[in-house]
């Protein structure tokens, strides 16, 4: 219950831009002053928070604000994409200091792959002059599917060879940190929460465009990661009834009418690529000419943007009307070539598939989190389980 009740007043005080007193505190999560009072001394004591000056609030004496101590605690992410892996250190409030990417190692052996990651985390942490003893662990961002509770990926489909490898282990042998593994589309899920804490939308899914694409889900402002940690695998939604066979024995599911291999595969079959052998590691410059086609005005490029943005619409609209929410966030390494036609055609067709129409609206976005900054989404899985109140937490195990 204490460590509940703290994250609870850490999570007020992150989300409060101009911070909050202790009196507004107490108001907010519902604590008794004393307890408020008690929490923000140790609080102030770890060095998490600040007090940040004094705000008169009408009568009486001035009230000493509190917000996060920006030095107060660090976290490093990496995520793990087929393509390119990505590392970033983040302080308590979110900054960005230090980031880096690097083209994934997919021909090397997967526990020597990880094991150079955890020595790439190594050599940020020295170069950064943070002190470790602030850092409070490794977020990892990776494809799945995934064991959650052993910290291993299992058998990503991009990635032949990663059949369950033990993330966590190595990281943390290797940096002496503790380490969290999670999908990558609820790291940007998590990234979103934490990018938008003063938004007021509580609901909502983030539609992950990766190598791969997936779904991030955030219910009552509190991350949903399903009973094994795998929570979003659409990729055997059907986009297109007509479309390819899939090897699931269906036709038109996502995974074959709309991840970028299979757009950059359509522009080199209609001359808007030069033909060239597939390559996972150039489809982030494949995608870029493709928009860039697109938007210089190439028909063929145009077409095939704009079906992918009608097959994501029909899939997306799958989820707004199963589970009600009030937006849909689109993002990940390949959405910011997709922005400009999918966010011209997409909001109208969710409006026009979803059922609550007459009830409320869905929003239609684009991410808050800035494109080539997905470890940012790593890193903020440790920054969740320090500062959000999770209910779970209060459960007993069968022992207690």
């Amino acid at each position: 219950m204490g460590d509940y009740n703290q994250s609870v007043i850490l999570d007020s005080i992150r989300r409060a831009e101009e911070g909050l007193s202790r009196v507004e505190l107490a108001a907010s999560a519902g604590l008794a002053a004393q307890t408020v009072s008690n929490i923000c001394r140790r609080l102030l004591d770890t060095g998490l928070i600040i007090e940040a000056g004094k705000e008169a609030s009408g009568p009486g004496k001035p009230r000493t604000m509190l917000r996060l101590n920006p030095k107060g605690m660090y976290a490093v992410g990496i995520h793990i994409d087929p393509a390119l892996t990505s590392y970033a250190l983040l302080d308590a409030v979110g900054t960005v200091l230090l980031s880096l990417d690097e083209p994934t190692d997919l021909a090397g052996d997967p526990f020597e792959v990880v094991a150079a990651m955890g020595a790439k985390v190594r050599h940020i942490i020295d170069e950064s002059g943070v002190d470790e003893q602030r850092i409070a662990g490794v977020g990892v961002a990776t494809p799945g599917p995934v064991d959650a509770a052993s910290g291993t990926v299992v058998n990503p489909p991009h990635m032949p060879g990663w059949a369950r490898v033990p993330l966590r282990d190595i990281l943390h042998e290797i940096t002496g940190l503790p380490v969290i593994v999670d999908k990558d589309v609820t790291a940007a899920a998590v990234a979103e929460v934490w990018a938008g804490s003063t938004s007021s939308v509580r609901d909502f899914v983030f539609v992950y465009i990766g190598t791969g694409i997936g779904a991030g889900l955030v219910l009552n402002d509190e991350v949903v990661r399903g009973s094994s940690g795998n929570v979003g695998e659409i990729g055997h939604i059907i986009a297109d009834p007509d479309g390819p066979e899939c090897d699931c024995g269906r036709r038109g599911c996502i995974k074959v009418t709309c991840m970028p291999e299979t757009l950059v595969a359509q522009a080199r079959a209609a001359g808007v690529l030069p033909e060239a052998s597939p390559d996972e590691a150039s489809l982030p410059q494949d995608m870029a000419d493709l928009a860039q086609a697109a938007a210089e005005g190439n028909p063929a490029a145009l077409d095939i943007l704009t079906q992918s943005a009608h097959r994501l619409a029909g899939a997306a609209s799958v989820l707004t009307n199963l589970l009600d929410v009030e937006r849909v966030v689109f993002g990940g390494p390949f959405w910011p070539p997709l922005a400009p036609t999918h966010l011209a055609t997409i909001p109208a067709l969710i409006e026009h598939y979803s059922v609550t129409t007459s009830v409320h609206s869905v929003n239609v976005v684009g991410t808050m989190v800035s494109s080539g900054e997905e470890a940012f989404g790593a890193a903020c899985l440790v920054m969740e389980n320090t500062f959000s109140p999770n209910a779970a937490r209060l459960l007993l195990d069968s022992k207690g």
